[in-house]
């Protein structure tokens, strides 16, 4: 299949690279990141053996479409999106969490609400609540962001004792974290959604707080479908969702849970296609537009070129 897995760029003034699990980095200068949309998927925090068709785009595209329609409450990183799979934008320095809000019992948290647990990052959830309920309010469960292998679930209170992000700091991300997250709902919401949970990543740029990476896409957030979500919650069935979390489900269901000793289940080009089809879907509903594919062929010297040319162009 014709996906971009691997790259191996060489952009004028490059002076780093970090290779993400979906995300290739290219630091120019000291001063800018040329991040390029892979179509590598992961899950459990491992990398699947086979790429996804315009998965990077679909993800690029909704991000630059979400961080242009959030720029009011929070600025951000992103300066250009010269290829349907890339952004350029200023180097923040990271803080070492992500800002995982919730509004609803889903994924990790129910899993872990159905163990029996009901603290999760240092949040005390109510008894009684059945998997997909929306929360009284949304809850912020940050988690530490790990350099490799896994992110692990932290209380606000470790981060200050920690000293990971000052408390000013801290109470900036809160804030910003909850409008982002009251924006996403309400656009959302007129696409016929409901973003169940999403996360975001903060640095520091010209000692501001800036929003980084990527935010409301299928790799970062959880969405329903609003249109009966009540009826089925009522009857206890599973809830209509756009996410990454039936890939999670397809592994569980093959033995795979990302642990020591867990092989991969073996991904069908069938399959493959229906994850892709999966992803495009999601950017039609959530961005409310058509989804127009971009070629799959030569994509490594579309790149080059577009990003070259626009590297050349910065104005700031």
């Amino acid at each position: 299949m014709n996906t971009l897995v691997k790259t191996d760029f060489n952009f004028p003034g490059q002076t780093k690279v970090y290779k993400g699990k979906v995300r290739d980095v290219y630091t120019i200068t000291d001063k800018y990141l040329v991040m390029v949309a892979s179509d590598r998927i992961s899950a459990f925090d491992v990398i699947l053996p086979e790429g996804i068709p315009y998965k990077g785009q679909v993800l690029n595209q909704i991000a630059a479409k979400f961080l242009k329609a959030t720029e009011d409450i929070v600025p951000n990183w992103l300066i250009s999106s010269p290829d349907p799979v890339v952004s350029i934008g200023r180097m923040c320095q990271p803080f070492k969490v992500e800002m995982v809000i919730r509004g609803y019992l889903a994924g990790h948290a129910a899993r872990t609400y159905s163990s029996g647990l009901r603290t999760l990052c240092g949040v005390t959830l109510a008894e009684g609540l059945k998997e997909s309920d929306k929360l009284p309010t949304p809850i912020i469960t940050p988690t530490t962001k790990a350099d490799a292998g896994h992110d692990e679930d932290i209380s606000r209170e470790e981060i200050l004792a920690k000293g990971i992000v000052s408390e000013e700091h801290y109470v900036q991300m809160e804030n910003y974290t909850r409008a982002l997250y009251q924006r996403g709902c309400e656009i959302a919401a007129k696409q016929g959604l409901l973003l169940v949970d999403t996360k975001y990543e903060f640095g520091l740029y010209n000692s501001k707080v800036y929003l980084m990476d990527e935010i409301h896409t299928p790799d970062s957030s959880r969405y329903f479908y609003k249109e009966g979500y009540e009826e089925r919650q009522a009857k206890g069935e599973e809830q209509k969702q756009l996410s990454k979390e039936f890939v999670r489900r397809w592994l569980i269901e093959n033995g795979f849970q990302g642990k020591d000793g867990q092989t991969v289940p073996h991904m069908s080009t069938e399959w493959i296609n229906e994850i892709s089809e999966r992803y495009i879907e999601l950017y039609e509903k959530v961005a409310g537009e058509k989804f127009v594919k971009n070629p799959l062929e030569n994509i490594a010297a579309r790149i080059e070129k577009n990003v070259t040319h626009a590297l050349a162009n910065i104005k700031e």
